[in-house]
């Protein structure tokens, strides 16, 4: 009952942001925490560290954008492309990569997404260093009309939902224990009689189809897709915001992205607070320095939040809570 609260709480806030907070913001920070989710399935669940999520984000976002405004599909088809893109494009490196183990599969993983970067640098479609510029919102199935804001908002918390819902489902089901089994020891797996490459090539897709939907809504919201988000340094993101929120827990992946995306969107906002209050002028020049704050956040979540921020507080209530001491 406590979980059914908590989650009706967070549909109750999700609904009323917008009313309050910029909708693309809003948007923008649903789509990181559905990515982060997805790849929370791999890593947090099946024990899997890919670097090459940011194929799967980035290259969804390409077809989709390319599908709906150079081949004037509806928006759903569109996204429906993008994801099957990111399953596909995730079938095809866990089949070059699952059967690697540990920093061998990790690098393959990289490899593969520099691959897909040099791609969409060099493929005309994609606009090279400028980007694909233009993407329409459409309608929805013919009808919801997307370009309002606050319409569109509504849709992906819808999709994000949907996505979330997906994950959970797949964690709470045999299937999902398999992967935990997988994680917590591969041998005794195998020695149970289970075929472990194929689960794990099924998680990998999965994420990879989770982490394509996540990439073409946003290139729908924002409108553009560009070379950022093929980059390597996606897939590095994503292992901060996942770190940082819980590695393996449920609501972990979405706070960390919240996190994340609040502090490289407003951390300008807050530096400059910062230096109205204590009239100390480098504040001001906290916008600049994103990506060093960002890393500090990162070290001390290591170094004194080592299962992360939800994890950390899961363990506390796990001790206070009286069916823990017996």
């Amino acid at each position: 009952m406590s979980k059914k609260l908590f989650y009706a709480v967070l549909l109750i806030l999700a609904l009323a942001a917008p009313f309050g907070l910029y909708p693309v913001f809003l948007m923008k920070m649903l789509c990181f925490a559905l990515f982060a989710c997805a790849f929370n399935l791999l890593i947090g669940y099946t024990g899997l560290l890919s670097f090459g999520h940011a194929a799967f984000f980035g290259g969804a976002g390409y077809v989709a954008g390319q599908a709906i405004k150079a081949w004037g599909v509806p928006t759903e088809i569109g996204l429906i492309l993008g994801t099957a893109t990111g399953a596909l494009i995730g079938l095809v490196m866990g089949l070059l990569a699952i059967r690697r183990q540990g920093i061998y599969f990790t690098m393959i993983t990289l490899a593969l997404a520099q691959m897909l970067f040099f791609v969409a640098l060099q493929a005309p479609f994609t606009g090279g260093e400028d980007g694909l510029q233009g993407i329409p919102r459409g309608k929805l199935l013919g009808v919801i009309d997307l370009s309002n804001d606050m319409t569109l908002y509504y849709v992906v918390l819808a999709i994000a939902i949907a996505g979330f819902a997906l994950i959970v489902r797949t964690i709470s089901s045999p299937f999902g224990q398999v992967l935990k089994a997988i994680k917590e020891n591969e041998p005794r797996a195998i020695s149970l009689g289970y075929d472990v490459d194929r689960y794990k090539l099924l998680a990998f897709v999965l994420s990879a189809a989770l982490t394509g939907l996540a990439g073409s809504t946003k290139a729908l919201v924002l409108g553009f897709e560009t070379l950022t988000d093929v980059h390597w340094s996606m897939s590095g993101l994503v292992v901060l915001m996942t770190l940082v929120g819980g590695l393996g827990t449920i609501i972990g992946p979405i706070v960390g992205a919240v996190i994340i995306i609040m502090l490289e969107n407003k951390l300008g906002d807050i530096g400059n607070w910062l230096a109205s209050v204590t009239h100390i002028e480098w504040f001001n020049t906290l916008g600049d320095s994103v990506t060093i704050v960002t890393g500090f956040i990162f070290i001390v979540c290591v170094l004194a939040f080592r299962r992360g921020i939800v994890g950390e507080i899961l363990h506390l209530m796990g001790k206070r809570s009286p069916s823990a001491s017996h």
